[in-house]
């Protein structure tokens, strides 16, 4: 096949350009790329692809940096897929195509007067995408995107449509439990239904605090608090918090002026002329680190959620992430620090800190038991392993489950051992891909194969 053939709105055509993550540490070259315009067209899709014997993986905005959705047969990319289908304010949730950006989706709910509970700090991924991977944010009560879906739509190995609720028969109910987060391993997702509510103000208080205090502190900020996060600035002992509650307003975003300086100047512009310095010139990153972490000042500012839970974030960076149980949050936490302290290592990004509940979904990060979650970075194309194999073997020694979206080394011998329900998930992948049509090497080495 070559060129591109239409067959209604959607399209399809042989990939003539390798596809490249958002980081730009994962490329793939699929034989060909499809863009359905219909949970329908989807499907016809997956039924040619396992005719033709060719493995099968969609794409969203690839901001994973693991290589979950890297494929060397069909790429699906849901960019047709979009919008809400349906809002139901009598069961208040709200349909969406899978392909939609949070961006949209958040927008769109606002003008209705609606939101999501709680989210990420970004959104610019696909929602099928932050789903399947497990995105988060932070929550003393509230739990991760995947936790507020209350019906998933899917397309099967077979190629044949699949709705699934908690509400459903045996099976339906026990794909719900696993394909809220299914890693793209047990169908193509084509619209999610999530619970909303109706919109509400949040107040965020932004505050440097000390390693000291806040790591001593930890359980009662925790408890006090609807969501509360930090940020630790390696080769420092400063941290900035971040504490968002529910609030009876009125509206006060932040000012235009103070809002440019802390958002764009600070954390994006400087913060990426100091990132490149960095990377160029490794001994001046502790320099830099204690100047950022004295940049950023005590605010408060009101405002719907979206505006107030996200944040720009241009500066390209790699990521590892764990969950731990929330209890060995602040002793990982110190040995992290210990260990960067007495290594060679320059570390130019701050570590962040973050909370979720304990939910039911088999392979969620927070799945059985309240959750802390500790993420490093580093800027784009600074070398990364020697850090992320340190910060992984504290993580893992106090039973750590890395974000299956970010960087790791874990396998399914690994994970069968800290995930009880892991093998409810991986027989249900035998049953409805028995084929395998949806693997790649990603998957085959932490789900096994």
């Amino acid at each position: 096949m070559s060129g591109t053939t239409t067959a209604g709105p959607g399209s399809t055509r042989t990939a003539d350009s390798p596809w490249r993550n958002w980081a730009g540490n994962v490329t793939s070259r699929p034989v060909r790329e499809v863009s359905p315009a219909s949970a329908e067209e989807l499907a016809e899709a997956v039924r040619r692809a396992a005719e033709d014997g060719l493995r099968v993986k969609t794409v969203g905005t690839g901001h994973s940096f693991t290589s979950i959705a890297a494929t060397d047969g069909v790429l699906i990319r849901p960019g047709l897929l979009t919008g809400i289908r349906r809002i139901d304010r009598e069961s208040m949730t709200v349909t969406v195509e899978s392909g939609t950006p949070l961006k949209r989706l958040n927008v769109a709910l606002a003008r209705e007067g609606l939101s999501l509970t709680n989210m990420g700090d970004i959104m610019d991924q696909t929602v099928a995408g932050a789903t399947s991977t497990g995105t988060h944010g932070t929550g003393r009560d509230s739990a991760s995107i995947a936790a507020q879906i209350r019906e998933l739509e899917l397309v099967t190995a077979a190629g044949e449509l699949l709705t699934c609720s908690d509400k459903g028969n045996d099976e339906e109910r026990a794909v719900f439990a696993a394909a809220r987060i299914g890693l793209g391993a047990l169908g193509v997702v084509t619209a999610i239904t999530f619970a909303v509510e109706p919109i509400f103000l949040l107040t965020a208080r932004e505050e440097p605090m000390t390693f000291d205090r806040v790591t001593s502190e930890f359980d009662a900020l925790h408890a006090e608090n609807e969501h509360f996060e930090f940020y630790w600035f390696p080769h420092t002992d400063n941290c900035n918090t971040k504490r968002n509650n529910r609030s009876a307003g009125p509206a006060a975003p932040p000012g235009r002026v103070s809002g440019w300086v802390e958002d764009e100047l600070l954390s994006n512009g400087l913060f990426q002329v100091a990132c490149s310095l960095g990377r160029a010139v490794p001994p001046v990153i502790p320099s830099i680190a204690k100047l950022s972490s004295r940049a950023l000042s005590a605010r408060t500012y009101t405002d719907i959620p979206y505006k107030v839970f996200t944040s720009p974030r241009r500066v390209r960076f790699l990521e590892m992430e764990y969950a731990l149980p929330r209890e060995a949050a602040v002793a990982a936490l110190r040995e992290l620090k210990a260990m960067v302290e007495r290594s060679p290592l320059k570390v130019s990004f701050p570590v962040e800190v973050r909370t979720a509940p304990a939910d039911d979904i088999a392979l969620s990060t927070a799945s059985g038991r309240e959750t802390a979650y500790i993420a490093v970075h580093l800027y784009k194309g600074t070398p990364h392993r020697a850090y992320f194999t340190a910060v992984e073997r504290i993580m893992t020694a106090h039973g750590g489950r890395p974000h299956w979206g970010k960087i790791h080394t874990r396998d399914a011998a690994y994970f069968s051992e800290i995930y009880p329900r892991f093998a409810e998930f991986t027989a249900l992948r035998d049953r409805l891909d028995p084929d395998r049509l949806f693997a790649n090497d990603y998957l085959r080495r932490v789900l096994g194969d």
